[in-house]
């Protein structure tokens, strides 16, 4: 949202402004006075108190008790990911909410089911104490690792940091607390990634509610070993910088880190002292990272002691081609194959007398990692037009198979001796089955994004992006999302309605509330915010505007941002690329042998010994067609829609039609 010029405003605003703003200092400071005796007991209270009566909560829970439940209620920085041993669940855990007065935090564990559409409330005996900020993977072996996150009073004056490892076995919803003898210290706010046989963590901060420190150590946890490592690397050696809210991914040979918020010290002017000098403080300026680092990770020769760590370097990467303009903080990217997908986030401009400014996104991008290349994923509606083109081409095979279909069914009447209108009434029952069977089908498809937002929870299974929660502010109020949805990354076709629920009413002061409009130049836009009664509270007007290619910054790169090595992009790529309009299971079907052929060439350069067999050879040729294809979804995405602007609907090669034409004709 921005706000007006300051210029642009009245005498008469600024007047109203200026007396708002010294009634607003009266009320603080007659607060003040009152504050201590008013919050001490809220601001005073002892964590520690707190974590055992929440223990004790806990301890009376005798076992693992799993419930159909409603959706779980509003948070923020909880975590969502696809469950590692059922391709059909997520699971969702902890984070907080804040309602302008109070925060509350939650430990609670959810699993969605997919194919029901049905949330399942999980209770144990040995679970995680309420937390946010919190980070956990997935590992290979099919388990999830949980550390750290953060704890605090209800009015937030004073924060606890965990320093927990936890591992909890999807299949069995059990919990079990992970005791190393050392490891990394308490933090939030860091990331979690798996390589083979460890777990990467790295960076975060740690909160004292005097001060923010901002993490850069690396950790690795050995699932083998049981063993946490520090490794240390030369002072010379290039590394992040301190950050948190980065994003933190896989890698055949390591991990890839991008982007990441942090706050670092500078000095600001304040004016000239009596003697005619220069005034200046130090301020905590925030900063968004955009920078790219892979991680190297070579593993320990097979005849080195058992106690040998992994060797460990940190490579820069040049700055990704079409980065987002401008730069955005939360939002968070998740994995997807050899991919990463954000959505969201928000560009804050420097504070100034009126406070921040900030602007929202609601894009859904995509990295690609090997080509350090962003792509905007737009929504497109179902293509009726090509459907329709598709259907005149099949009518001349169609009609010999409807006869046949025809013949069958008359068939089937007299063997069941019965009339033609009892089987077609059989045949509408089970369409009716088959149409009721897919998950949301009464609910909502939007083809505009959600509403713009930053720090979404964000998870993909089955190629399908689901977005839970987010926050967006306005003037001082702070909106914590109640929501998810569902995005096919394959079809783009419109977003899916999970759940939504109105907006809880914010609990803020009456001095927050006044400030907010005094910020907004007295526009009638704040009526759009006001409480409303128990009905929740609507969010500001917001027009979604058509998605646009993002402007690409390719010719920006600076020399600094060069530093570092990525593919030769000249190099020519012999291997079969998707057509427009096509399926991966066409594209598979098309160029099988193609990618065989590939195989056994390169089997034979390596001069392997190995035989493959042909069920062998067509799996890992699928899998390599498999990458190709998502590998080339953007480039393609975009020509179908360039092809459908011009009136294209599909495309059929030549050979495909001379082939079909020679068949007919041997039909003949």
């Amino acid at each position: 949202m921005v706000k007006k010029d300051k210029k642009s405003k009245t005498a008469e605003q600024k007047a109203r402004v200026a007396a708002k703003q010294e009634k607003k200092a009266t009320q603080k400071e007659k607060k003040g006075k009152g504050k201590a005796a008013a919050d001490s007991d809220a601001e005073d209270l002892d964590l520690d108190a707190i974590r055992a009566e929440y223990e004790q909560q806990q301890a009376q829970f005798l076992k693992i008790t799993e419930s159909i439940c409603e959706p779980p209620s509003a948070r923020a920085s909880a975590t969502l990911i696809g469950s590692p041993s059922n391709s059909r669940e997520l699971l969702l855990f902890g984070g907080e909410y804040f309602n302008g007065a109070l925060a509350t935090f939650y430990n609670d564990l959810f699993v969605y089911l997919i194919d029901k559409d049905e949330w399942r409330k999980i209770t144990s005996p040995n679970s995680p104490l309420p937390r946010s900020g919190h980070a956990w993977t997935r590992s290979t072996a099919g388990d999830i690792y949980l550390f750290g996150g953060e704890f605090s009073s209800p009015k937030q004056g004073t924060f606890y940091h965990y320093n927990e490892f936890w591992k909890l076995e999807t299949a069995s919803r059990e919990w079990t607390r992970i005791e190393t003898k050392k490891g990394p210290p308490a933090r939030s706010g860091h990331r979690m990634t798996f390589f083979k046989g460890y777990i990467v963590l790295f960076g975060g901060f740690q909160d004292t509610s005097q001060q923010t420190k901002y993490l850069q150590d690396l950790w690795l946890y050995d699932t083998h070993n049981y063993t946490w490592y520090n490794p240390v690397l030369p002072p010379a050696t290039q590394k992040p910088d301190p950050r948190s809210s980065f994003s933190l991914h896989p890698h055949d040979a390591g991990a890839i880190l991008y982007g990441g918020y942090s706050r670092v010290k500078a000095t600001a002017s304040t004016g000239k002292t009596k003697g005619g000098g220069q005034a200046v403080r130090s301020v905590l300026k925030p900063v968004v990272h955009q920078d790219t680092w892979f991680l190297r990770i070579t593993q320990p020769s097979t005849d080195a002691p058992a106690n040998t760590t992994p060797t460990i370097r940190w490579e820069r990467r040049k700055k990704p081609v079409n980065s987002p303009n401008p730069s955005r903080a939360g939002a968070t990217q998740v994995y997807h194959k050899g991919r990463g997908i954000a959505f969201g986030g928000v560009h804050d401009v420097e504070e100034s007398e009126e406070g921040m400014e900030s602007e929202f996104f609601d894009n859904l991008l995509a990295w690609n990692i090997e080509r350090n290349r962003f792509f905007q994923l737009t929504l497109r509606r179902p293509r009726a037009t090509g459907k329709r083109q598709a259907d005149d081409r099949s009518n001349r095979k169609g009609r010999g198979k409807m006869d046949e279909e025809e013949l069958l069914r008359n068939l089937a009447a007299l063997e069941a001796k019965g009339t033609l209108e009892a089987v077609d009434t059989t045949l509408e029952q089970a369409h009716d089955d088959l149409d009721l069977a897919p998950i949301g089908a009464m609910k909502r498809r939007l083809f505009t994004m959600p509403h713009p937002r930053f720090n979404a929870q964000l998870a993909i299974q089955d190629d399908v992006c689901y977005i839970f929660g987010g926050t967006f502010e306005h003037g001082d109020r702070e909106y914590t999302f109640d929501e998810m949805w569902a995005i096919d990354l394959g079809k783009l076709d419109g977003v899916q309605e999970i759940f939504k629920r109105e907006l809880d009413n914010w609990q803020g002061s009456e001095q927050d509330s006044d400030a907010s409009e005094s910020d907004d130049g007295e526009q009638s836009e704040d009526d759009d915010v006001d409480d409303d009664g128990n009905e929740g509270v609507p969010l500001p007007t917001f027009d979604p505007q058509p998605q646009t290619a993002m402007k690409d910054t390719a010719t920006l790169e600076t020399p600094d941002d060069a530093d570092g090595d990525t593919p030769d992009a000249t190099v020519a790529d012999v291997r079969p690329h998707p057509r427009p309009f096509e399926n991966l299971r066409e594209f598979f079907t098309r160029t099988s042998t193609a990618w065989q052929d590939i195989i056994l060439e390169r089997m034979r350069n390596l001069d392997s010994s190995t035989s493959r067999s042909v069920k062998e050879l067509r799996k890992i040729a699928f899998d390599q067609a498999e990458t190709m294809w998502w590998d080339c979804r953007e480039e393609v995405n975009a020509l179908e829609d360039e092809q459908e602007a011009a009136g294209i609907g599909d495309i059929v090669s030549i050979a495909d039609r001379i082939d079909d034409a020679g068949a007919v004709g041997r039909r003949r």
